[in-house]
């Protein structure tokens, strides 16, 4: 080997890990940049939301457009509508999720494959072609405009059961055995050797649902009349009529208290979130 090709592959071998660092630095500015400036904005008096050239500290912050959001909807209302709605339903894709996923990696039944391409299948059908028909379940079943009418429909989920059949694939059949020689059926093998086992798995499916249903608005704004079951993010439109008055503030300040919840979740669901996907693939 040359000289010069010694040269160019410690030049590349010594740029790759800034090049890296350079990378992720751009994509943290990218995705932090926008909340970063809605918290800013939303401490800012509703004169100084337009000053330009905009300035990412304000220059005299203040907390009342979080008083105005406080003072136009019932924050806590929606909060505690969110927060039942969000983790009965994160608890029951924790439970179906589980169940299913178990089935589909450690149980022999007919049509077991079909069923679980099909499965697989739903993932690709928009929300937006199955609301009519669940709505008229729903109606029928005199469920709309109710949070249950929420939460029952949202219990299955096709990714959570793929995500759970790919953990209990990776984990060793030998455990399983052991324990039906030692007369257990499948149901306590799943509930004594598998289940706790899995627990990072279901607590990345728990972590996921939570934050995707807490943001959800389609279902809601369809299945909800009634201002007393409007989830948080349903009810943070009735601040768009601030933005008319200049007081796009107060707007930004219901969007960062709804923002809390959900990033506190992630938070102390990072370390299980870590956790799961490591130990799964190491089990691969």
């Amino acid at each position: 080997m040359s000289q010069a090709t010694l040269s160019y592959s410690r030049v590349r071998h010594g740029l790759a890990p800034w090049a890296r660092i350079a990378g992720l630095t751009v994509c943290a500015l990218l995705t932090l940049g926008p909340v970063v400036w809605t918290v800013s904005t939303s401490l800012r008096t509703p004169a100084e939301a337009f000053n330009l050239p905009p300035q990412l500290i304000p220059a005299h912050p203040s907390t009342e457009a979080y008083r105005g959001v406080f003072d136009q909807i019932d924050v806590w209302l929606l909060a505690l509508n969110s927060t039942l709605v969000t983790g009965l339903i994160a608890v029951g894709q924790m439970i179906t999720a589980g169940l299913a996923g178990y089935a589909f990696a450690r149980l022999e039944f007919r049509f077991k494959k079909p069923l679980f391409g099909l499965v697989l299948a739903t993932m690709m059908v928009p929300l937006q072609v199955t609301i009519v028909p669940v709505f008229l379940v729903l109606k029928s079943m005199s469920l709309t405009d109710t949070l249950l009418g929420l939460i029952i429909p949202a219990f299955p989920t096709a990714f959570g059961t793929f995500l759970m059949r790919q953990y209990f694939l990776g984990m060793p059949k030998d455990l399983g055995e052991a324990a039906m020689l030692d007369g257990a059926g499948p149901w306590r093998t799943f509930r004594s050797v598998y289940a706790p086992l899995a627990a990072p798995g279901l607590a990345i499916v728990g972590v996921l649902a939570f934050n995707y249903h807490w943001n959800e608005f389609f279902r809601p704004l369809i299945l909800e009349t009634s201002g007393q079951n409007y989830t948080l993010p349903l009810g943070l439109v009735s601040l768009q009529g601030n933005l008319g008055t200049g007081s796009i503030s107060v707007v930004l300040a219901g969007v960062v208290l709804s923002m809390i919840p959900a990033v506190a979740v992630f938070v102390v669901g990072q370390r299980p979130l870590r956790e799961g996907i490591t130990s799964a693939g190491v089990n691969r």
